[in-house]
């Protein structure tokens, strides 16, 4: 590939990024390289480019230990062989890293979940891999669905919201993701972001709703 066909705003931003904030941050940088990374909180968040959980929350280099799908989904947990990206990294974040925090952070106007709400939408491809996946949230799709008192955004904020629970609620059918949390060595949390007004809203542990932090 020659330097031509690299796309050319990624090259400015790289050049915008070693002067000013690598500048800024380079002894950090050369005490991660050095030492390795020890993020506090692993991060599972959408793949959508306008809910960079690194920017949401301002967060420092090595300091979140992310992993991005299409709309934050965690799957059950399915030792059977085939691929689990998502899973793999749950395990690195557990047990590699000891992470203390597990958030997945859902965001408002999430075309994932669009597509969990759009079941008889064409394919994007022969694939289908977004209409596979979106199946983990068929269930709950199906009853917003059928609520006719809903307008299409009441609908679309549920599920992101559902989509959320439903998330932690797999990641509790890991076995050592279940045992850190019973022991108190690891937290799991939810949060919802909206795009439009930059507002967070943070999930109650106990009750499920989301509330917007003072």
């Amino acid at each position: 590939m020659t330097m031509d066909a690299f796309p050319k705003s990624l090259l400015d931003g790289y050049k915008s990024f070693m002067s000013g904030r690598y500048v800024e941050e380079s002894a950090r940088y050369r005490t991660l390289a050095q030492e390795g990374q020890k993020p506090q909180t692993m991060m599972i968040a959408c793949c959508d480019s306008r809910a960079a959980p690194e920017m949401i929350f301002n967060a420092r280099p090595g300091e979140l230990f992310v992993v991005r799908n299409v709309a934050n989904m965690v799957p059950p947990y399915e030792p059977d062989g085939q691929y689990h990206g998502t899973s793999a990294a749950l395990e690195f974040a557990v047990e590699g890293l000891k992470v203390k925090n597990i958030v997945v952070l859902g965001h408002g106007r999430c075309g994932g979940i669009h597509a969990a709400l759009s079941p008889d939408a064409e394919p994007l491809s022969p694939g289908d891999f977004i209409g596979k996946w979106t199946t983990l949230l068929k269930p709950a799709a199906e009853q917003i669905n059928s609520n006719s008192n809903m307008t299409h955004g009441e609908r679309q904020t549920a599920l992101e919201r559902i989509s959320i629970r439903n998330s932690i609620a797999n990641l509790r059918s890991f076995p050592n993701v279940a045992t850190a949390e019973k022991q108190g060595k690891l937290k799991l949390c939810g949060a919802w972001f909206d795009i439009s007004s930059g507002e967070l809203w943070v999930m109650d542990a106990k009750s499920g709703d989301f509330s917007r932090p003072e």
